[in-house]
């Protein structure tokens, strides 16, 4: 039994380390679950804690989670069935360019743009809260760009070599903070739930999408994390301070150099944001 426990955490190791070499050296790998027959979530979440650490060592810093599948129209496309959680670090999250300045896809593979909804923590949310609660729990909203990627070849892949691969977190490019409490916070309880936005790349129409997108809005997306978390024996529970981004509103499209990237949102107090890719 303590060999098949060495056996087991030696295995674990060493994916985190393919991974994380994969990710440096703008590599493509073969998915875990066609080369591994035991592969599945509980090891890839072991994964993810073991490229925390990794990560950590040399210098990053978590800065919070993203939630990856809450568009249930993605999962036929990806054969994935529920949602999923991966880590954030100081080193993919900043602001969005502004200016003539533009953002680098170089450093990522097979890069596609998510347009999504971010929360700012203040204190850990519980799943178990009802909305108000769970409102209060939040500092400030953001619109903002995932930049996400796959270091499995053309996409394909299972649920469980996305969770070993950050989620298939390349970036998150925050536009405006907007604090929550600043007035009455019960205008934000309608509009998360039912905002439109449209989708734009280089002036043309790509997609609309709709608040109800994401498990049924940004919120619920928020709960279902925690709910996640709670059943995760070794990964952290969300934190004051995290950064949490809901999941895409629209399918993941394809991102390139040179195209300019816009959105559009009615019904939720946030405007719209814009990216130019090198």
């Amino acid at each position: 039994m303590k060999n098949d426990r060495l056996g087991a955490r030696l295995q674990v190791e060493a994916i985190a380390d393919e991974v994380l070499t994969a990710y440096d050296r703008r590599r493509q790998i073969s998915p875990f679950s066609k080369r591994l027959t035991d592969f599945n979530l509980g090891i890839a979440y072991e994964v993810t804690a073991a490229v925390r650490n990794k990560r950590k060592a040399r210098g990053e810093r978590p800065v919070g989670r993203k939630v990856g599948f809450t568009n249930r129209n993605m999962w036929s496309e990806y054969g994935v069935h529920a949602p999923i959680w991966g880590d954030m670090y100081d080193t993919t999250v900043r602001d969005l360019p502004t200016g003539g300045e533009g953002f680098d896809l170089d450093p990522f593979v097979e890069s596609r743009i998510e347009p999504e909804i971010a929360f700012g923590l203040a204190r850990a949310p519980e799943p178990d809260m009802d909305d108000t609660t769970l409102l209060s729990c939040i500092d400030w909203v953001a619109h903002g760009f995932e930049i996400v990627q796959s270091i499995f070849p053309n996409w394909h892949f299972e649920a469980a070599d996305t969770v070993a691969a950050f989620g298939l977190h390349g970036a998150l490019l925050l536009g405006p903070r907007h604090s929550i409490h600043t007035g009455d916070a019960t205008p934000w309880f309608g509009a998360l739930a039912n905002f439109e936005i449209t989708l734009e790349c280089d002036g043309e129409l790509v997609e609309l999408g709709h608040a109800t997108h994401v498990l049924g809005g940004p919120l619920p997306a928020l709960r279902h994390l925690a709910e996640l978390l709670t059943r995760d024996s070794v990964n952290p529970p969300l934190a004051a301070t995290e950064i949490v981004t809901t999941g895409t509103l629209t399918l993941a499209q394809a991102a390139a150099p040179h195209e300019h990237w816009r959105t559009t949102i009615s019904g939720l107090p946030i405007d719209g944001i814009a990216v130019h890719f090198d």
